[in-house]
């Protein structure tokens, strides 16, 4: 099989703000004005999170905001993460601003027209003929469906060169006027970050991991799982809980299927790169690919260390893996809005 497009680097940008689950369990019961029930406080300090990172200080997350308002953090703090991973990633993959034939930007959490890629062109130094792809609606699917999309584009005009950029600041719907227990769950699970990706389809690129399938499924009637409300002052997150029952389920035959059409076996691959979802969702792929793969560190450091940012953070776990030099195809894994499941392949650099 000849490979799909190239992966030429992988880079990872955080807002200035780091807070600890600790500090989390503090900042909502100031907000509740009493102490956590202590049955919460247990789910939320076993989320499998030691510490995120959120666009602002946690204090300003206690203060009522406007839909404007969270816009201009969108903005302000938005494009300067999108603008240092690009920047990082072009450099990783030896390649200048004007290298670039098509920029990809995944975002759920904000939106902005002119979008934040059109607005890098002259920031960055792109041509001013470089194709923009902004994509709001994937959510924490977006990771993956970013790259096969970059993937399609790479391979288009007899190869490009795509940046991919996926944002998301989770935190801009954080809402203590809804104090109620899922969006207690979703302050203590969701935060900030962003990533880079650089794809190429041209040709005499040397040696590269490269991308060999893609699929995804969206099921019937699931629509509630996962998404966004619109609310009086933001987005209001939509957040099913039994997520994890969904991929014992659900996910489990679709990837087998995925598999078997590739010709592979669990036992086949390397550590998958999985979107985390949170600590219980994280134990149910575990279950999954055990006892084959004896579990998968990788994701699970991703969600102690940055928490759920949904889109970029399987890009976070993908970066983490290449740097130890897989030996073995990647299986990539995501769940998202839909309610959708995305499925990819990585193979190694000389891979067959």
């Amino acid at each position: 099989m000849s490979p799909m497009s190239q992966l030429k680097s992988i880079a990872t940008a955080l807002p200035d703000h780091k807070i600890s689950q600790e500090d989390v369990l503090a900042v909502l019961a100031k907000a509740r004005g009493a102490a956590l029930p202590a049955r919460l406080k247990q789910i939320l300090g076993n989320s499998g999170i030691a510490h995120r990172y959120i666009a602002r200080d946690p204090d300003y997350y206690l203060e009522q905001r406007s839909w404007p308002e969270r816009a201009q953090i969108y903005d302000e703090v938005g494009r300067a993460l999108a603008g240092r991973s690009a920047t990082a990633a072009l450099e990783k993959a030896a390649l200048r601003p004007s290298d670039v034939d098509a920029i990809v930007m995944i975002s759920t959490t904000g939106t902005m027209t002119p979008s934040i890629p059109s607005r890098l062109i002259e920031a960055m130094g792109f041509r001013q003929s470089v194709q923009t792809v902004p994509v709001f609606g994937y959510g924490c699917a977006g990771g993956i469906l970013g790259i096969r999309l970059a993937n399609d584009l790479a391979d288009a005009n007899g190869g490009q060169n795509v940046l991919l950029i996926s944002l998301e600041l989770c935190s801009l719907s954080y809402d203590y006027s809804q104090f109620d227990k899922k969006n207690m769950i979703a302050t203590a699970l969701f935060a900030d970050g962003c990533a880079a990706a650089v794809l190429t389809g041209k040709a005499g690129q040397g040696e590269g991991p490269s991308f060999r399938a893609f699929d995804q499924k969206t099921w019937p009637d699931s629509r509630d799982m996962m998404g966004w409300d619109i609310g009086e002052t933001g987005f209001d997150l939509v957040l099913a809980r039994d997520i994890p029952t969904f991929v014992a389920k659900d996910f489990t035959p679709f990837c087998d299927q995925f598999l078997s059409e590739q010709g592979l076996e669990k036992s086949d691959m390397s550590e998958p790169a999985c979107h985390p979802g949170g600590g219980r969702v994280v134990e149910a792929l575990e279950d999954y690919f055990a006892p084959e793969l004896p579990g998968i560190p990788a994701t699970r450091e991703v969600l102690k260390h940055h928490g759920n940012m949904s889109s970029p953070t399987v890009l976070f776990v993908l970066e983490k893996l290449l740097s130890s030099n897989p030996k073995r195809p990647v299986l990539m894994t995501a769940l998202g809005p839909g309610f959708t499941s995305v499925l990819g392949i990585l193979d190694p650099a000389g891979a067959d």
